[in-house]
C-alpha cells in the first residue's frame, strides 16, 4: 500500500530483528498479491507469480502463510484497515473512545468521510480490487470476511451519523451496500475517475435521506 511501501531488505547481513524481516517480508508478499492479482485474478494467480513480484523465497512464504488463500485473507485484512483508518483519518479520531471525532454536522462527517473512501480506493487500485471484485473468487471464509467488513463499515457511519435507532441502522446498512455496488465495477475496470464521480451524487442523496427523517432526525 502506498502509505506502508515494503522496504528491500539490505544485502549481506543486517541488524534487523527477525520480528522486523517477517514483517517486511509479510508486507511485500501481500502487495505483491494484490498487484498479481490485478493482472490475473485470483484464480489465475498463483503462489509463484506472487513470490516473483515480491522477491522472497518459497520456504519463507510458508513460513508466514499456510497457502496462497491465508495470504490473500492477510492482504484483505490490511486493505480493510487501511479503509477504516483513511476514513477516520478524514473526519479526525476522538482521543478518549478511539472512535471518530463528533465535529461538524452529521452531513459534513459523511461527505468528508465518502470523499476519503473514494480517493483510497482510486489511489490503491490493486488492494481495492482484492478487497471489492476478488473476494468473491477466494472462497466462503473470504465472503464471509467481506460480509463482516461491510457490518463493521456500517457501525462506522451510524457513528458518524450519530444513528441510535433501527431505521436509522438500516438506512446506513442500505448506503454502504449501495455504495459497494456502485464501486466495484469501477474499481474492476480500473475508472479512477468514475470512483470520484460517484462522491457528489451519493452526497445529494444522503443529504435528501437526511431531510426527511429517514434517519430518525426530521
Amino acid at each position: 500500500m502506498s502509505d506502508s511501501s515494503p522496504r528491500r531488505l539490505p544485502r549481506g547481513r543486517y541488524a534487523l530483528s527477525r520480528e522486523e524481516v517477517e514483517r517486511i517480508q509479510r508486507t511485500r508478499l501481500c502487495t505483491a498479491m494484490a498487484e498479481a492479482m490485478t493482472e490475473k485474478g485470483y484464480v489465475g494467480t498463483s503462489v509463484e507469480d506472487v513470490l516473483k513480484r515480491a522477491v522472497v523465497s518459497r520456504q519463507s512464504f510458508y513460513q508466514l502463510f499456510d497457502s496462497k488463500l491465508d495470504c490473500f485473507m492477510a492482504a484483505f485484512a490490511g486493505a480493510g484497515e487501511l479503509l477504516l483508518q483513511r476514513v477516520l483519518e478524514s473526519v479526525g479520531v476522538d482521543e478518549a473512545t478511539g472512535g471518530p471525532r463528533l465535529e461538524g454536522s452529521p452531513l459534513e462527517r459523511f461527505e468528508r468521510a465518502i470523499t476519503a473512501y473514494l480517493d483510497v480506493l482510486a489511489a490503491e487500485l490493486p488492494f481495492a480490487r482484492l478487497f471489492l471484485v476478488e473476494v468473491y473468487a477466494a472462497g466462503p471464509e473470504a465472503i464471509r470476511r467481506r460480509g463482516e467488513m461491510q457490518s463493521t463499515l456500517t457501525d462506522a457511519l451510524a457513528d458518524l451519523m450519530e444513528v441510535t435507532d433501527d431505521a436509522g441502522r438500516f438506512a446506513c446498512q442500505v448506503i454502504i451496500a449501495s455504495v459497494s455496488a456502485m464501486v466495484t465495477p469501477l474499481v474492476a475496470d480500473g475508472d479512477v475517475d468514475g470512483l470520484r464521480a460517484v462522491g457528489p451524487p451519493m452526497i445529494d442523496h444522503v443529504r435528501r435521506l437526511w431531510d426527511s427523517g429517514t434517519f430518525g432526525t426530521p
